[in-house]
């Protein structure tokens, strides 16, 4: 991040049409007088704006009642009133009322009785759609909620964008697909627990090489053993044999670069790196044990079992190199700190994705708001249209002070969206590290266990 600076520079910027604002509230009492409303001959060039399905505006508020009998409806809902509006200048009355209508049948589908009308007496155009709460095919009652509405928006949103009224900042939509869902990050969480994550995979891949490796041939050698190409040139590039291109290692961080490798291979801690390859069985506890007092038969087959897995134990601590028991403590108490090492890194790495999350929203709304703060800074005067869009006045100018904290100058969502990209990448290269030093560390303290229970003594090589 920048660091901040009294003077908020946003530097050139760029047209921004923005998409439509769209309400929506239930009608639940006087239904006739707010359709003599929407359907005003003042407001809507002597009705010449006015569409309706399978009703008459004139007659609609009776036939709404009437499809209620009809199905026994009890709710207190009578109908939804939806405003979809547009900004000054925007866009003409007669294209406006037919995005109306694209939106009608996107969101209604031809199964609800409604009237729609385009106003154009307040200086910026805007919709009014009044349709029955019943449905025309089910008989059910029409399900408004959070998810129903984002849905009207989505709707909204891409009628305007096909109809070349809003920019879409495609930056934020990358971001919004991959990261914003329910708060979480689908996109990490999928690509982590499907093992597809390519960039994440080759971290973790040459983290642990430069651990094995004594020198650059080593290490190099290691990763083509893995199943990597490799390709020479300005910047180091590994291709897998299940991938179709290369990938330069710079672009997965930093730390990544043919030159950062080389120091890491030569500045990396002498210890060791021990992996539990195989499965170390339990040893049975043969005085305590019911089975074994019952059967002659389990008791013999316990002890011979017992025996491999002691004899497991010796293989296992020779050729890991552990000498004693007591450097086995170590090497697992060492494996303790470094699994909360991760643990830490992966809470830091947390709160950095939290705050570029943020900046990218408070980005996104600054771009979709700025050209309705322009207008309304133009004409503070005009009430009509600071209440028409009170929240979202309200919200720029919250989100842009908050960037203002943090920013000499307005950041770039794809910048934004890199910084997130790689964060999250090496997450998943830490969440699988975490993954297999938890793994590892079960086994080890599973043969810590069996050699108090059958060796009660200290191993020496």
């Amino acid at each position: 991040m920048a660091n901040t600076h009294p003077a908020f520079k946003q530097g050139k910027r760029k047209r921004l049409n923005n998409m439509a604002i769209t309400k929506i509230h239930p009608i639940k009492s006087t239904l006739n007088l707010a359709i003599s409303y929407i359907a005003n001959p003042d407001k809507t060039d002597d009705e010449v704006l006015i569409s309706t399905n399978k009703c008459h505006a004139s007659t609609a508020h009776t036939q709404f009642m009437k499809r209620r009998e009809e199905h026994n409806i009890r709710g207190t809902v009578l109908a939804r009133h939806l405003i979809q509006s547009f900004l000054p200048g925007e866009t003409t009355p007669e294209k406006a009322h037919q995005i109306g209508l694209e939106l009608c049948k996107k969101i209604l589908k031809d199964e609800y009785e409604f009237v729609l009308s385009t106003h154009i007496d307040r200086g910026h155009i805007h919709n009014h759609i009044i349709f029955n709460n019943v449905n025309m095919a089910t008989g059910k009652c029409y399900q408004s909620n959070k998810r129903s509405y984002h849905k009207i928006r989505y709707q909204s949103d891409k009628l305007c964008e096909e109809n070349n009224l809003s920019v879409i900042d495609e930056h934020y939509e990358i971001y919004r697909k991959k990261y914003k869902t329910n708060g979480k990050s689908w996109y990490e969480n999928k690509q982590f627990k499907s093992g597809n994550s390519w960039k994440s995979r080759l971290q973790f891949d040459i983290d642990k090489t430069i651990k094995q490796s004594k020198d650059w041939e080593e290490f190099l050698q290691k990763m083509a053993e893995l199943g990597y190409e490799i390709k020479h040139g300005n910047h180091i590039a590994f291709k897998h044999k299940d991938k179709e291109r290369f990938t330069r290692a710079k672009t997965i961080g930093e730390d990544y670069t043919e030159e950062r490798i080389k120091e890491r291979i030569t500045n990396k801690d002498n210890q060791r790196s021990y992996t539990v390859k195989q499965r170390v069985g339990n040893i049975i506890d043969i005085a305590n044990n019911e089975k074994v007092k019952e059967s002659k038969g389990y008791e013999y087959w316990a002890t011979k079992h017992n025996l491999k897995v002691a004899a497991d134990m010796v293989i296992f601590m020779r050729e890991q190199g552990f000498k004693s028991f007591a450097q086995l403590d170590e090497f697992i108490k060492g494996s303790a700190n470094k699994r909360q090492d991760i643990q830490d890194e992966i809470k830091a790495i947390d709160s950095k994705i939290s705050a570029l999350s943020a900046t990218m929203e408070q980005i996104h709304t600054v771009k979709k708001y700025r050209q309705i703060y322009q207008t309304y800074k133009a004409d503070k005067k005009d009430r009509a249209f600071f209440e028409e869009y009170k929240s979202q006045i309200i919200l720029y100018e919250k989100d842009l002070s908050n960037l203002k904290k943090s920013y000499s100058k307005m950041p770039d969502s794809k910048d934004i969206l890199s910084e997130l990209d790689l964060l999250h990448e090496k997450k998943n290269t830490l969440m699988q590290e975490y993954s297999s030093v938890k793994d590892n560390m079960k086994e080890l303290y599973q043969i810590r266990k069996n050699y108090e229970k059958y060796m009660g003594k200290e191993m020496e090589r």
